[in-house]
């Protein structure tokens, strides 16, 4: 195990290596497997953060087998207590058109088969989920982004398929009417994952697409989402860059008690 800590995580794209200074790359075992990839750790102002890449640099691990347990594992046992999680999603109306930022307060999971609980063995560990993200980091999200004149959607519901194919027009038009406004699919498990370790966890949405049944069209494809993640990657980098120095030193929010009184089958990192 590695003596190097850091205080924030990310888990985003390859594009955000460069966003931090005086990198150390480092390997974290997790009874969990390996994390996506090496770790970066390196500095952001006075502040020590550790990097993820969600689907390892070479964007090997599809949404569905990403490591999720073991990044964030792995996060923990670096000293990580806050995560902010950039990632690329698509719009279920079309008010919000490609490029939009948007910070989601609720997600509906249509996954399957994915492991989603350190807790599946011994003692029956159920934690709170209701408001699945942390409050003060999405606080944070909204203010920081505001005040750099990227005013972003405050609020909504992130809808996580499985993937990795891309949804047809039913099931678009389908979530769409529901009243969910994201789609995309990594956002599940990790905002779980992120709880059942009492770590605060705050998306941050960058819309790249509008979904496959919300207009007319050949429907949404990979050229064109990273198209405009190219597009607006330094806009995102710059963002979190800044958020990271927004976040609280010391947390207030519920997110760092939610295992208390609870009998954990498991010692923690």
């Amino acid at each position: 195990m590695t003596t190097q800590t850091a205080e924030f995580g990310v888990i985003g794209g390859s594009g955000f290596y460069s966003f931090l200074d005086d990198i150390d790359e480092v390997h974290v075992d997790t009874p969990y497997g390996a994390p996506s990839d090496r770790i970066a750790i390196g500095t952001l102002g006075d502040r020590r953060v550790a990097f993820v890449p969600r689907h390892g640099r070479d964007h090997r691990y599809p949404p569905h087998k990403i490591p999720y347990r073991a990044n964030l594992w792995a996060l923990r046992s670096l000293g990580v207590r806050q995560v902010l999680a950039p990632s690329a999603v698509g719009a279920l109306t079309p008010t919000y058109g490609p490029g939009t930022l948007a910070i989601p307060d609720q997600f509906v999971d249509r996954t399957s088969g994915r492991a989603q609980t350190y807790y599946d063995e011994g003692a029956a560990i159920h934690v709170s989920f209701a408001d699945p993200y942390c409050p003060t980091g999405r606080a944070a999200a909204v203010k920081t982004a505001a005040t750099a004149g990227w005013e972003p959607v405050d609020g909504g519901t992130l809808v996580v398929i499985e993937g990795p194919r891309f949804s047809t027009r039913a099931e678009s038009q389908w979530f769409a009417a529901q009243g969910w406004t994201l789609v995309g699919m990594t956002g599940h498990p990790e905002a779980v994952l992120a709880r059942e370790l009492a770590l605060c966890y705050t998306p941050v949405c960058l819309v790249t697409d509008l979904d496959a049944g919300i207009e007319e069209g050949e429907g949404v494809t990979m050229d064109e989402v990273f198209r405009v993640f190219g597009e607006n990657i330094g806009r995102l980098r710059t963002l979190v860059t800044d958020l990271v120095q927004a976040l609280p030193a010391e947390r207030t929010c519920p997110c760092g008690h939610a295992l208390d009184g609870m009998k954990l089958p498991l010692e923690l990192p």
